[in-house]
């Protein structure tokens, strides 16, 4: 007699009847945490995309996404198993968009991609060196970059929207399937212009609290060392304190004004080196923050990024070595 069919494992029925449009939606409503934005991006209907993606859900056996509120197209986040199972779908839709890359034919070279996210107050240093220098090696990469705060960046960077951030650690449930690599720590610091009047009769944080302040926004690592350096202090950060991510705003509002700009030093360092800000000489003990490179481990490597790490591991010795010359 011949033996009933088995019914398939829960693991097997899903590798059997998963297809690509699954894991493409999947990926477009992580990475868009909206599901008309993602719809969009696929060129579907929203019922069409809610339709695959309560498949494939059902083929896990499991909840993927949190949905927003009722009456609301937005998604809260993923759960455990969609981070686990969005991790091996980018995987998955990496090798196929590689492959298909590799077999289709081109006319001339292939154009090569690298997505760069970086802190705004970790740009101004690492990147304009480290950039030029990438694309004089490598002429033909396209290269994007994108400035956003960390936790912004760090999403981005598990979503396979972005290759590489120079960036700093964060919480461990942010950290999950990524690795980080110092490259240096940078102390928090107060700049104002050329000519201000603290810098002629010495200054102190309190004294600085008497002009206007230009500060990160909340919830950033810069912003809770301001805060904790002042509370140290026995001060408190003024309510009318403008905040900005922006440092082109600070560094410009600076120049033009007697405002104090309290920022990790890399951000005003350029502007330093040309004389157009000043250092105030006010101590900001235990304000030093580590700065690295993030990647996914379980993003596969490519000769840009390779390219792109060292230059940045090269840079971050530049700037090192010359803080101790200056220090010396």
């Amino acid at each position: 007699m011949k033996k009933a069919a088995q019914p398939a494992q829960p693991a097997q029925a899903f590798a059997r009847n998963v297809q690509l449009r699954h894991l493409r939606c999947f990926v477009a409503v992580a990475q868009e945490r909206h599901l008309a934005r993602a719809a969009e991006r696929l060129a579907l209907s929203q019922p069409a995309m809610s339709k695959t993606l309560s498949e494939l859900e059902e083929l896990a056996g499991t909840r993927l996404v949190e949905r927003a509120v009722a009456g609301r197209r937005g998604v809260q986040g993923l759960t455990a198993a969609g981070e686990q199972l969005l991790a091996q779908a980018l995987r998955v839709l990496e090798a196929i968009d590689a492959s298909a890359q590799a077999v289709a034919p081109v006319a001339g070279e292939r154009l090569e991609r690298l997505r760069i996210g970086a802190l705004p107050s970790v740009a101004p240093s690492l990147l304009p060196q480290t950039l030029a220098k990438l694309r004089a090696h490598r002429p033909g990469l396209q290269i994007v970059v994108k400035s956003a705060a960390n936790a912004v960046l760090l999403h981005e960077l598990r979503a396979g929207e972005l290759d590489v951030v120079v960036g700093r650690m964060s919480d461990p449930s942010l950290m999950a399937g990524l690795s980080f690599e110092l490259l240096h720590t940078e102390p928090l610091v107060f700049i104002a212009r050329a000519g201000h009047p603290l810098a002629r009769r010495g200054a102190s944080a309190r004294a600085a609290l008497a002009y206007p302040l230009v500060v990160y926004g909340e919830g950033t690592v810069p912003r809770h060392h301001t805060e904790s350096l002042l509370a140290s202090l026995g001060l408190a950060l003024p309510a009318d304190a403008l905040q900005t991510l922006d440092v082109s705003v600070a560094s410009a509002l600076v120049a033009a004004s007697d405002s104090i700009w309290i920022t990790p030093l890399g951000a005003a360092r350029n502007d330093l080196a040309m004389g157009r800000l000043l250092r105030l000489r006010i101590a900001t003990p235990g304000t030093e923050e580590p700065v690295g490179l993030l990647l996914r481990t379980d993003a596969p490597a490519t000769p840009a990024r390779a390219a792109l790490i060292a230059l940045l591991r090269d840079e971050a010795r530049r700037l090192a070595s010359g803080a101790v010359r200056r220090r010396g």
